[in-house]
C-alpha cells in the first residue's frame, strides 16, 4: 500500500462546497467496531472515528458519542493553562477566573468563599429600592431579592409601628435580614411575618424622635422547611 504523507488541493470556487477528505462506506455486514478512521504511533491508537459516529482521542480518553452528543473525559481538564481545571481523580473542579452561571446553580455539599472581603451574596441586579409614602404603615412593593427600603419623613417613635413590604421575590419559608442602612435615631428591626410574595417589618426608635427618612436594608435568603 502507498504511504500517504503530503496531499494537497486547491478550491478556487466560491460557489462550490468542497470536501478535503470523503469517503461513502456501504456498510451492508461489518463488525461494530469498525472504524471509519483510525490513526495510530507504534500500534497505539490516537484518534479515531467509530461506523457509529464515536470520536475517540487516546483510546477513550476523550470520547464523543455520535448518537447522543454526549462527552466523557478519562482524564483531567485543563483549559488556558489550568484556569479551568477538572481533576480526573477526584472529579473536582478548580476555576480561576470568574464563573459565570445563566440557570440555576445547585449543590449538593456546601457552598462556600474563602475570600478575604468578597463573601457570598448578590450581585448588581438582585437589588431594588422603594420609597414609602403616605405613612409608616404604608405598604411598599420592591420585587428584588434585595434592596434598601427608604421610609416615608416622618418623626421618630419608640411606640412599634409595623408596614408590609410587597415582594414577589419571596416565599413563605425565606429568612428575611435586614439592617438599618442611614438615619440619625437608631431603629430596632424586627421581621414579624414573612408569606408567598411578602414580608412584614417591625420598627421602634431606641428613643429618638427626629423626623427623618431612614433607610432600611433587606436581603431575602432562600431557605425550605424541609
Amino acid at each position: 500500500m502507498a504511504i500517504i504523507d503530503n496531499l494537497t488541493a486547491t478550491w478556487n470556487s466560491g460557489g462550490t462546497t468542497f470536501s478535503a477528505l470523503k469517503m461513502n462506506v456501504t456498510d451492508s455486514a461489518s463488525a461494530a467496531a469498525s472504524m471509519l478512521l483510525n490513526f495510530l504511533v507504534g500500534s497505539v491508537e490516537k484518534f479515531a472515528v467509530t461506523k457509529a459516529g464515536d470520536v475517540r482521542v487516546n483510546t477513550d480518553k476523550f470520547t464523543v458519542a455520535g448518537a447522543s452528543g454526549n462527552t466523557a473525559i478519562a482524564g483531567d481538564v485543563a483549559v488556558a493553562t489550568d484556569k479551568f481545571t477538572v481533576a480526573a481523580a477526584s472529579g473536582n473542579t478548580a476555576v480561576a477566573g470568574t464563573l459565570g452561571v445563566t440557570g440555576a446553580l445547585t449543590g449538593a455539599a456546601a457552598i462556600k468563599s474563602s475570600h478575604a472581603t468578597s463573601g457570598v451574596g448578590y450581585a448588581t441586579g438582585a437589588g431594588g429600592a422603594v420609597t414609602q409614602d403616605t405613612s409608616r404603615t404604608t405598604t411598599v412593593e420592591v420585587n428584588k431579592a434585595a434592596g434598601a427600603i427608604t421610609l416615608v419623613s416622618a418623626a421618630g417613635s419608640a411606640t412599634p409601628f409595623s408596614f408590609t413590604v410587597t415582594n414577589s421575590a419571596v416565599a413563605a419559608t425565606d429568612v428575611v435580614l435586614l439592617s438599618q442602612k442611614s438615619g440619625t435615631d437608631k431603629y430596632n428591626l424586627e421581621v414579624t411575618a414573612v408569606g408567598a410574595g411578602s414580608f412584614q417589618i417591625t420598627a421602634y426608635t431606641t428613643g429618638g424622635t427626629t423626623t427623618e427618612q431612614p433607610v432600611f436594608n433587606f436581603a431575602v435568603i432562600k431557605a425550605v422547611a424541609a
